[in-house]
């Protein structure tokens, strides 16, 4: 793990970038602890460049020798407000209570930059060879209850599953929720969890009752498989598509686009119940829908998005505004009457070309 090139019995490499190492995966985030103060410690080291400062968490950004590398101090932390941000009590506290106040013993392991020794002071290792996530201590879901939903997205990554009594804590937890949490850390692991894509994490989300973290409210898994459709289509916002179904979801700090997505869903939702058969308002109901809301309706009918998606929605005007000018029709409300009148032919016949569209405009204004 040649990552940096500074070597001191204090500093270690911890969390993830551990994990995948010993399991021989690419990992993408380098944590890197100081047992101590990092702060002094980054301060000490030669040629380094002091980039950013974080006192209240002990942590310190540095650039040397061109790499920009983030240094942690120990430090333990607790929860006043359950389910919220942590407040840290300790910084500069030891290797062991720093670790435990991590979310599973999989991610509670350290290397030695000086040594290149494993430090598991919580059987992380033999959960690796097990396969098996669990949690460092009773109260963790109680502190943060997003750390469910981490659990889900490791499961899924990796193949592991929950320990008996982590899963029963799980389960406590599920049926006793404090719904007072921070939401923006709840949608930060949705996303990551969702944007997986994977059929299996979102059956896990509903077959164990994890949705239950956003709203009580009984869900049925659709009979779609949504990861096939995502991929089919390749949306841009996956995670949205599968997190918008639930109910509860506008608890979350959602953007404008996020939003819109989810208001296109429940339009089309109330839109869509009696003309299954009729292209044409098939056509003008989803046209300009976001594509993530048309395939989040298709959990609730496949038929009729799989018809404007693989057949409708390809169907396009080529009469324009101007041809209609250059027949020597004003510009008017009539106009877009016109349009839907030559669509409706063209959905009959989408083989009709420009000039038979003019021709049908010609028919339209009795000219």
């Amino acid at each position: 793990m040649n990552i940096i090139n500074i070597q001191d019995k204090n500093l270690f490499f911890i969390g993830g970038v551990v994990r995948d190492e010993l399991l021989n995966k690419k990992s993408f985030d380098i944590d890197i602890t100081y047992v101590g103060d990092a702060i002094k410690f980054a301060q000490s080291i030669d040629n380094a460049e002091i980039l950013q400062i974080n006192e209240p968490f002990g942590t310190v950004r540095i650039k040397l020798n061109d790499k920009e590398i983030d240094i942690a101090s120990t430090r333990n932390e607790i929860y006043p407000n359950k389910g919220h941000l942590p407040v840290v009590e300790n910084i500069g506290c030891s290797l062991k209570e720093d670790v435990m106040r991590r979310d599973f013993t999989i991610n509670a392991l350290a290397k030695s930059t000086l040594t290149g020794e494993i430090i598991d002071l919580v059987d992380g290792i033999k959960d690796l060879n097990n396969k098996t996530l669990r949690i460092l201590h009773d109260k963790s879901f109680v502190d943060d209850p997003t750390r469910i939903v981490r659990g889900l997205k490791f499961s899924v990554r990796f193949g592991f599953e929950l320990d008996p009594h982590t899963k029963k804590l799980q389960n406590d937890y599920l049926n006793n929720i404090n719904y007072d949490m921070s939401y923006k850390r709840l949608k930060k692991e949705l996303m990551e969890t969702f944007n997986l894509n994977s059929q299996l994490a979102f059956e896990k989300f509903v077959n164990d009752k994890i949705y239950k973290i956003l709203a009580p409210q009984k869900f049925e898994l659709p009979t779609i498989n949504l990861e096939d459709w995502i991929n089919k289509y390749s949306p841009k916002n996956i995670w949205i598509i599968y997190a918008g179904l639930f109910e509860g979801i506008e608890k979350l700090p959602l953007t404008k686009i996020e939003k819109n997505i989810i208001n296109d869903y429940q339009n089309l939702q109330k839109s869509c119940q009696n003309f299954e058969d009729n292209d044409y308002k098939i056509y003008k109901t989803f046209e300009g829908a976001n594509l993530e809301s048309i395939i989040m309706f298709a959990t609730k009918n496949p038929k009729m998005a799989t018809k404007y998606l693989e057949n409708l929605r390809k169907i396009k005007l080529k009469i324009t505004g101007e041809d209609l000018r250059k027949l020597g029709i004003k510009p008017s409300p009539k106009y877009q009457q016109c349009f839907d009148y030559i669509l409706k032919e063209k959905l009959k016949n989408p083989s009709i070309s420009k000039t038979e569209e003019i021709t049908l405009a010609k028919e339209f204004f009795k000219l």
